[in-house]
């Protein structure tokens, strides 16, 4: 009895252990991709707009910044997710929104839940998704008037920003891979599997 508690205490002190390790590489990546990438879409925002209007700063990019920068092989944070989820996510807010435009708590929760229900349909889900198509219906009365362009500027423009540099700094070293190549290969083998 003692000895097998010894080993489920070794076994508890090495999983405490190895998960509060501090990777300085890893952290640095990750802090240089969700800065440039968050910093681009805040350019593009001031130079379009102006320094007073944050209307291509959506809220769930943040999120996804957190997934396509700080967990790069979770399947949730691979291109598919991050292009389909937001653009998929943000026609149903935009679509809920003029079905909807006066029941905001019912429109909030179409959105949110017909969002969700649509990227696993379409193998799509991205948890920042639900962000924006809740966006669509929540947001200042200029998100509400772009309509259906709140589908192409802000959301898939900040989310191909958002990509293109994932692409760049999640391959800058041999430690990191973004497209994540276990991810790719599971859906390669399940729809071609080896005979």
């Amino acid at each position: 009895m003692r000895r097998r508690l010894r080993g489920h205490a070794r076994r508890v002190k090495l999983i405490v252990y190895e998960e509060t390790l501090f990777d300085y590489r890893e952290h640095f990546w990750t802090f240089l991709g969700a800065f440039t990438g968050i910093a681009l879409i805040g350019l593009l925002n001031r130079l379009l707009l102006g320094p007073h209007d944050t209307l291509l700063l959506v809220g769930s990019f943040g999120a996804s910044a957190v997934l396509i920068y700080g967990v790069i092989n979770s399947p949730l944070a691979q291109p598919r997710n991050l292009l389909g989820g937001h653009v998929l996510s943000a026609i149903v807010g935009v679509t809920v929104h003029r079905l909807v435009p006066h029941e905001l708590w019912l429109a909030a929760a179409l959105s949110a839940s017909l969002s969700i229900v649509l990227m696993q349909i379409t193998k799509t889900l991205h948890p920042p998704g639900g962000a924006t198509a809740l966006i669509a219906n929540l947001g200042s009365a200029e998100v509400k008037a772009l309509g259906y362009w709140y589908v192409l500027m802000p959301v898939l423009t900040g989310a191909v920003l958002l990509l293109v540099v994932a692409l760049i700094f999640n391959n800058l070293t041999s430690a990191r891979h973004y497209p994540a190549n276990k991810h790719w290969y599971k859906i390669w083998r399940r729809r071609y599997p080896v005979r």
